[in-house]
């Protein structure tokens, strides 16, 4: 006789506020991050009584975001954020967007106008789930209060399962006021399918006829935990590996067969190994415009084997030759046990050379006694190596991507939507996820700016981020693309100086002006031993633009 176990459920009266937070108990949220609002007080209060979250009070509610993505990045568990009503909602949605292309698993909670008053363009009125619909996973407005647990835990279910990224829940706040009873369902557990064994022979096939296959691995990975297994598989059968866009940690860059990094400016040594490769096998990436150089890195001609855990990915930019839909971990696994022969062990050392070469070659001189290039060689001197990065969007990025090797998996956080903005408040949400590791943000002055405040916020926390900030005194990105294109016709670009170290004294952070190597490597190391967040303000000569040239090469090149 088969026995049977009782499946219990949990039955309680409560209101939606306190339904929402028993939730977010259950799913084993720790930290909520947020600009408070009156059309959400219920559920404040409600965290107010709950001890095992802690809420961290942001002074925007983009920077509340982008914390709560770089959290849900150090963590791989959905990094939670609230605002209010419409105005708050629209101040976040860059994080939203962030969350969305970079496959980063978050659910948002936005107070709504009362229900009697939707519909009439009440105060800061905005239809949220449409709002939302383009930029987020899934988007649902709550307006039966019973019907609480079900679609919060419904939200869960979705920002992690599959291609992970951003819920939006709409809580019209006379909703957050009623007692009703509420039905919990068990915690969300994420499947993790696997390749059927068609599937692996077709790909043992593939490989065996290959004479130089090239593994392109991307965030899936990351987030399946999968490195090693990418290590054990690419060690196995000699297989180069490169890393997509601002994917860097998923592959030791350090090992002999890595390959490099696909993104902005990536060397020409690196793009030839992918267009001699004969077979790609791309792992948890979408292949997206910047990891294919605009979509033209590969080609025809080359078969592709592509897994990804969304089957929506699998040929909507190439149409594979071979498409898995598997968790990334899983697939890795199953490839350990293919039966063929490795002859490219020549071939990866090959790839390994280019990828050397190109990150290790000299930096063109430039008219100024500080460069950025030495900048990326003193963190790497100095920082261990468990170290996390963080960086803004910006042409002061190129060092990073090029010359810094990152050598430990999740050390990097950053974003692939191309956020300004990003780097600071993305270092505060990893801090707090890891805060015994050192974690430093790189930003140029002009996306510090628009986030700078959230400095006052690592300090009210003690929060003992570093932040660098490589000041310009202009969008140097897009006065690149300016010279470019429209030589000396300077628009828009120019920014004012902003004396950053004094800024961030005035919001109790430590903070100390550089203008050569023994200062930034004094500065850095104080900051490293200090419970403070710290800004290490960096002035860069304006003709350092970009890795490869200066101003006045580019308004010379033809």
């Amino acid at each position: 006789m088969t026995q049977t176990t009782e499946k219990t459920v949990q039955r309680r009266k409560m209101t939606g506020a306190k339904a929402i937070i028993e939730c977010l108990k259950m799913e084993g949220v720790t930290k909520v991050f947020c600009v408070p609002g009156e059309s959400y007080l219920p559920v404040l209060d409600a965290i107010y009584d709950e001890p095992t979250i802690d809420l961290i009070s942001a002074r925007h509610e983009g920077g509340a975001s982008f914390m709560a993505e770089g959290y849900a990045k150090a963590t791989r568990k959905p990094g939670v954020v609230m605002a209010t009503r419409g105005v708050g909602g629209a101040n976040l949605t860059i994080g939203v967007h962030t969350a969305f292309q970079d496959s980063t698993p978050m659910v948002v909670f936005l107070g709504q106008v009362h229900s009697q008053f939707r519909g009439r363009e009440g105060f800061q009125e905005i239809e949220l789930d449409q709002f939302f619909g383009p930029i987020a996973k899934w988007t649902v407005e709550i307006k039966d209060a019973s019907r609480v647990p079900e679609l919060v835990q419904r939200a869960f279910r979705i920002a992690q399962t599959g291609r992970p990224g951003p819920v939006v829940i709409s809580l019209p706040e006379d909703m957050l006021k009623i007692d009703s009873k509420m039905v919990f369902g068990p915690k969300v557990t994420c499947p993790t399918p696997k390749p059927s064994q068609e599937e692996m022979r077709q790909v043992e096939n593939y490989l065996n006829k290959a004479k130089y296959p090239l593994i392109i691995a991307g965030g899936g990975v990351i987030h399946s935990d999968g490195e090693q297994n990418l290590i054990r598989f690419a060690e196995k059968y000699d297989l180069p590996v490169m890393a997509a866009f601002r994917r860097h940690d998923v592959f030791p860059n350090h090992h002999p067969l890595y390959a490099g990094h696909l993104g902005l400016g990536t060397a020409k040594e690196v793009l030839a190994s992918v267009r001699k490769a004969d077979l790609i096998m791309a792992i948890g990436t979408r292949l997206s415009e910047v990891t294919t150089q605009d979509y033209t890195l590969l080609s025809p001609n080359q078969t592709l084997i592509h897994i990804d855990i969304d089957t929506n990915i699998l040929g909507s930019v190439y149409p594979p030759d071979v498409g898995i839909v598997a968790d990334a971990n899983e697939a890795l696994l199953a490839c350990l046990h293919l039966n063929i022969e490795s002859t490219w062990k020549d071939w990866g050392e090959k790839c390994h050379h280019g990828y050397l070469h190109a990150s290790t070659q000299s930096m063109p001189k430039q008219n100024s006694t500080f460069t950025n290039g030495e900048v990326i060689e003193l963190l790497q001197k100095l920082l261990p190596n468990n170290a996390i990065i963080t960086n803004d969007a910006g042409n002061f990025a190129g060092w990073l991507h090029a010359f810094y090797p990152f050598s430990t998996e999740k050390s990097y956080i950053g974003p692939t939507s191309g956020a300004m903005g990003y780097g600071l408040p993305a270092a505060i949400g990893a801090k707090i996820a890891h805060p015994d590791r050192i974690v430093v943000s790189l930003s140029g002055d002009g996306g510090m700016m628009m986030t700078v405040q959230e400095l006052e916020t690592a300090s009210r926390y003690e929060i003992p981020v570093i932040s660098l900030v490589f000041n310009n005194r202009m969008y140097g990105t897009i006065r690149m693309h300016q010279e470019i294109h429209y030589p000396q016709k300077v628009s828009g670009t120019d920014l004012g100086n902003v004396y950053f170290a004094e800024l961030a004294k005035s919001m109790n952070a430590n903070g100390v002006k550089v203008k050569s190597r023994t200062e930034f490597e004094n500065a850095l190391l104080s900051a490293i031993k200090s419970s403070k967040p710290t800004v290490i303000e960096i002035e860069m000569n304006q003709e350092q633009i970009s890795v490869s040239r200066t101003i006045q090469q580019l308004r010379s090149f033809k």
